[in-house]
């Protein structure tokens, strides 16, 4: 998959040249969004009035921040450190969700472009990161991949709206117990 993102954003360029430009890209890209989560970590645990106000316009307690502000420095770290790929997937799935979380809490908050494009900006550059990693920095595939069956998706869908159905069903009615 990387030979061909690599092979779509360059097709006349010669192919180490190509892996080349791939890898500075992955670098520099992957270097940005690092360097926003460790800042937004520090930010986040020192609760500046810029973060503060931030938050408490979206209408979240203060103490999200020491929550959030806690793994994201793990994440850019893990991001950053050679081998461990199954932790590297789970920091970029932990970026995507921070980023995205931002990217719908402003727009549920009625927040224009100009608050809500640079969450958007860094998912897209943490996905670009994520998609142009090198393949020592990648999950292996240990064999081929099983063909799986139309009841391997069907059952747990119907589970799915099986359970949707039931939660709705027992929905809670007031406020809950003192």
């Amino acid at each position: 998959m990387t030979t061909a993102i690599a092979s779509t954003l360059a097709p006349s360029i010669p192919t180490a040249r190509r892996e080349r430009v791939q890898w500075i890209a992955y670098w520099l890209v992957t270097l940005f969004v690092a360097n926003e989560m460790v800042a937004g970590s520090l930010w986040d645990l020192l609760q500046i009035q810029y973060v503060r106000e931030v938050i408490t316009h979206l209408g979240y307690p203060l103490y999200v921040l020491y929550i959030i502000g806690i793994w994201k420095l793990p994440c850019a770290v893990a991001i950053l450190v050679p081998r461990f790929p199954r932790l590297k997937e789970w920091a970029y799935a932990g970026a995507i969700f921070n980023y995205t979380g931002a990217l719908a809490s402003h727009v549920l908050a009625g927040d224009g472009p100009s608050k809500w494009a640079w969450p958007a900006a860094f998912a897209a550059l943490t996905i670009v990161s994520w998609a142009l990693r090198p393949a020592d920095r990648r999950l292996v595939q240990s064999g081929p991949r099983p063909r799986s069956r139309w009841v391997s998706w069907v059952a747990p869908i119907l589970i799915t709206v099986a359970l949707v159905i039931l939660s709705l069903l027992t929905l809670p009615k007031g406020p809950p117990p003192a």
